[in-house]
This record gives C-alpha cells, sequence and structure tokens, in this order.
C-alpha cells in the first residue's frame, strides 16, 4: 500500500499536464497510474494507418511548450505522440509514472478522508486527492452483429490495430465510417484485393488545409516567435468562431465546402450515398483530402445496407448479398458517454458513480459531481469541444486551485453541493438545446442512453476558461481536517 498528497490515473495529455503543474505548485509527493507501457494516452494506444489531430498543432500543444517545428499543420499520430514524449522528458513526468499499472477501482475512504485506488493487479495506492485523466477515449465500442465472435480470418478494432498483419492483397471489410475509417481507408485502400466499407450514415468530410509546411516558414516560425503566436492566435481564433456552430456564414461555407469535397467522386449515384442527411455538425465534423478519391478504386465497394450477419468468412447485407473477407476491421470507436464510470468508482456512503450517472455523465464544470469529494476530472462531461490541450490546460488550472485551498484552509475535503450539481446540469442541457444542429435527429455519440448530451461543451473555449475563473468556494461543502 502506498500513499501520496495526489493520485493521477493516467499519463495522457491532461495527466502529463497535471503533473507538470503539480511541481510548479511544489507538490512532489503524487503519483501517476499508467496502463500503457508509455506516455500520450489515446495518441500511444490509437496507432492505425493515418491517425491524425483534427486541429492545427499550433494550437493542439501546450501553451506552455510550443513547437516551431511541426512538419505539417495537422500533425500525424507519430509526430504528435514524439511531442508529448518530449514533454514528458524535458518536464521530468516520467519519474511519476507507474507505468502498466491499469486502474480497477477508486473508493472514498470517508473515515480517514482518502481515495483508495486499486490497480488490476491488486496494488493500492492512497491519496486524499484524486485526478481523472482518463477523459473520454477509454473503452472500446463493439458492434452488436449476430456472429462476430464466428469470423475466423483476422478481426481487430482500429484502436488495437494489427501492425504484424499485411493487408496487401486482402479481402477487407471495414465496419464502421466516421472518423477513424476516413483517416486509415486511404491509407489502405489501394494494397488490398478488395475493400468494403459498411457505412451505416453518411458523414460529412470537409477538406483541409494540410500542406507540409516549407522549410522556409517552419525556419520563420523558429527564429521568430513572435510568427509563431501569430499563428497559434489566429488558429485560436477561426476555431472559436467555428465550434459553436451558431454562425450561419461559417456553416453555409462549410457545406459547401464539404459538398465539393464529394464531388471528386466520378459515380454519381455513389456520390449521393456520400451524402449526408443531416446539417453539418449535427454529428462529428470530419475533414480529410484523402478519404472521398479512394471510392474511385476499383477494389473499393461503399455498402449502406445494413449488416445482418457476419460467418466464419464473410460479412452478410440486408439486401442478401454474401461478401467473402479475410479481414475484417471495426471501426466503431469509444464508449465515449461512459468516461471516469469505466471503472468502478465509489463515493460518500458507498455511491457508486454508476448509479450517480444512471442518466448519463454529469459535472459541474466538467470536473467535479457531487457525493465524490477531493475527486477531479479532466476532459470530464460536457468539455468536448475545440482544442482538447486548451482545455485541458485550462481545467488544470482550475484543479490546482481547489488542490491549494485545501491546503490553505487545512481542509480535508471538499465536496460538491448536490443543488449546484443539479441547477449547472439543467443550465447545460438547455444551451445545449440552443445548438440548433445539436437538436437534429442524426444518432450521433453525443448522447447518453437517456439522451441527453454528455460529450459536448455549446460555448468558446473562451467562456469556458471565464466560467472557470469565477469564485465558487461557495458551491462546495467543506470539511475541516481533525
Amino acid at each position: 500500500m502506498s500513499d501520496y498528497d495526489v493520485v493521477v490515473i493516467g499519463a495522457g495529455p491532461g495527466g502529463m499536464c497535471t503533473a507538470i503543474k503539480l511541481r510548479e505548485a511544489g507538490i512532489e509527493d503524487f503519483v501517476i497510474l499508467e496502463k500503457a507501457s508509455g506516455v500520450g494516452g489515446t495518441w500511444w494506444h490509437n496507432r492505425y494507418p493515418g491517425a491524425e489531430c483534427d486541429v492545427k498543432s499550433h494550437l493542439y500543444s501546450f501553451s506552455f511548450e510550443l513547437k516551431a517545428d511541426w512538419s505539417r499543420p495537422f500533425a500525424g499520430q507519430p509526430e504528435i505522440l514524439a511531442y508529448l514524449e518530449h514533454v514528458a522528458n524535458k518536464y521530468g513526468v516520467k519519474p511519476f509514472v507507474r507505468f502498466n499499472h491499469a486502474v480497477q477501482a477508486a473508493r472514498w475512504q470517508d473515515r480517514d478522508a482518502e481515495w483508495e485506488v486499486t490497480t488490476t493487479d491488486g496494488q493500492i495506492f492512497r491519496a486524499p486527492i484524486l485526478v481523472s485523466g482518463m477523459g473520454m477515449f477509454n473503452e472500446l465500442e463493439f458492434p452488436d452483429i449476430a456472429g462476430l465472435q464466428d469470423f475466423q480470418g483476422t478481426q481487430f478494432h482500429s484502436a488495437q490495430w494489427n501492425q504484424q498483419h499485411d493487408l496487401s492483397g486482402k479481402r477487407v471489410a471495414v465496419i464502421g465510417s466516421a472518423a477513424s475509417a476516413v483517416q486509415f481507408v486511404p491509407e489502405i485502400a489501394a494494397k488490398t484485393g478488395a475493400l468494403y466499407l459498411f457505412q451505416r450514415t453518411a458523414n460529412w468530410v470537409a477538406p483541409k488545409d494540410d500542406t507540409p509546411y516549407s522549410a522556409e516558414q517552419i525556419a520563420k516560425f523558429t527564429n521568430d516567435p513572435n510568427a509563431l503566436h501569430e499563428s497559434r492566435a489566429q488558429i485560436y481564433k477561426e476555431l472559436n468562431e467555428f465550434i459553436t456552430f451558431s454562425n450561419e456564414g461559417i456553416q453555409a461555407e462549410c457545406t459547401r465546402a464539404a459538398l465539393a469535397n464529394i464531388e471528386v467522386v466520378n459515380d454519381p449515384a455513389l456520390r449521393e450515398k456520400l451524402k449526408p442527411t443531416h446539417p453539418f455538425g449535427c454529428k462529428r465534423p470530419l475533414f480529410s483530402n484523402k478519404y472521398y478519391p479512394v471510392f474511385n478504386l476499383p477494389q473499393v465497394e461503399l455498402v449502406t445496407d445494413r449488416i445482418t450477419q457476419v460467418t466464419a468468412d464473410s460479412v452478410v447485407s440486408a439486401d442478401g448479398v454474401e461478401r467473402k473477407v479475410d479481414t475484417l476491421i471495426l471501426a466503431t470507436g469509444f464508449k465515449v458517454s461512459r468516461y471516469l464510470s469505466a471503472i468502478e468508482v465509489s463515493g460518500r456512503n458507498g455511491l457508486k458513480l454508476d448509479d450517480a450517472w444512471r442518466d448519463g455523465a454529469q459535472a459541474y464544470l466538467g470536473m467535479v459531481t457531487s457525493g465524490f469529494p477531493n475527486l477531479f476530472m479532466l476532459y470530464g462531461p460536457n468539455t468536448n469541444n475545440g482544442s482538447i490541450i486548451a482545455m485541458l490546460e485550462i481545467q488544470v488550472d482550475y484543479i490546482l486551485r481547489q488542490i491549494k485551498r485545501l491546503e490553505r484552509e487545512r481542509l480535508a475535503s471538499i465536496d460538491l453541493r448536490a443543488e449546484v450539481e443539479a441547477r449547472y446540469n439543467e443550465s447545460m442541457q438547455q444551451e445545449i438545446q440552443s445548438v440548433d444542429v445539436w437538436r437534429a435527429a442524426c444518432g450521433n455519440y453525443y448522447s447518453a442512453s437517456s439522451g441527453r448530451v454528455v460529450t459536448q461543451w455549446p460555448h468558446t473555449i473562451d467562456e469556458f476558461w471565464a466560467r472557470t475563473m469565477r469564485p465558487d468556494a461557495e458551491v462546495f461543502e467543506a470539511r475541516r481536517a481533525s
């Protein structure tokens, strides 16, 4: 059993930022429990071909560690992971990380005012403060398809890419056509013998300005700090204007650009199948210059009929067609509405987080939830929008202020008042409903089974920062240390 001041779950960008800010505050008695064997979180795990970020890298990087020599505006997974490795090494994060330590449960011990965190191998770590850096992307989503377990060929999820499996000449079925598929399908299509892409719903895929930086541009960013800061500020401004989906001009331009993007597909009937029927932004907008040209390849087929069955060597669709395949790739994403409840968490009086979130994950400012003292979440409910790195920095600053309050006022714990959480989340759902495109019926992943939108932040990054800066000591029930 190990005792610390703070236990952090996850060594992704959120956990790393927490570690750096804790050290800046003079707090060195903490541990990061990471299930992987390296830092990076989602960028460590997701290694499928073509994996990249949809936020420009000058902004998708920490404000305190800007990188001038990104190779292109939208960096790929290897470059992002290398950047995060650099940050971890430069700021001395790794000595605080226990790699290959997957957390199984976290239980609040009210008598001792401590969290007891248990790993899957039975180790116990105790601390008065628990910070979750698990975020949204931690539990894989698998499709409910009859016979999936009977498939005898090679099968894997895109987030667990089989690097040893050579797709050359293979007959490949890809189930899912959202974020990961849009990125990896263009990278594998040409080498396959046949590729069947099973699309349940067409997504908006807009073009992206991703011309690699020239040597002259990189030199300018490197030698002129103002140029880098100006680029970052411009990206921030444009993203803030885009993410609320409230600017009719921007919406119209995005729709026009996405429709023009589809025009590269030669077959008019195929183009129609690829055109979404919901408004731009109803589901997560996607960006790619490579996706639509794939459908001009002779070995690629878009299948829009529902899958009824998977057999030992084929995928059968509702029209009765049986397509023989030897490789099955599940591009079905994550259970993004689970957040911290992906592990067993219990708070005061044994309250289970699953029970507290019966109607969907909810938290004040996305970071604290009633009944779970001294528990702080990064990239928690209703904080998904804009640059997650920028949002994480705001969240870590807020959490550090609460930790300092605990120390300054000699408090054993602070717990969000239930009425505050109820009031905040009722208001949040009303604000979400004011975003027109999110009210359209498009079956997006934003919602819990109850219909509550649990992932999205409906405002700008600036507005999130402003709300976290408001004095709010009274929203917590404070318990003094004995």
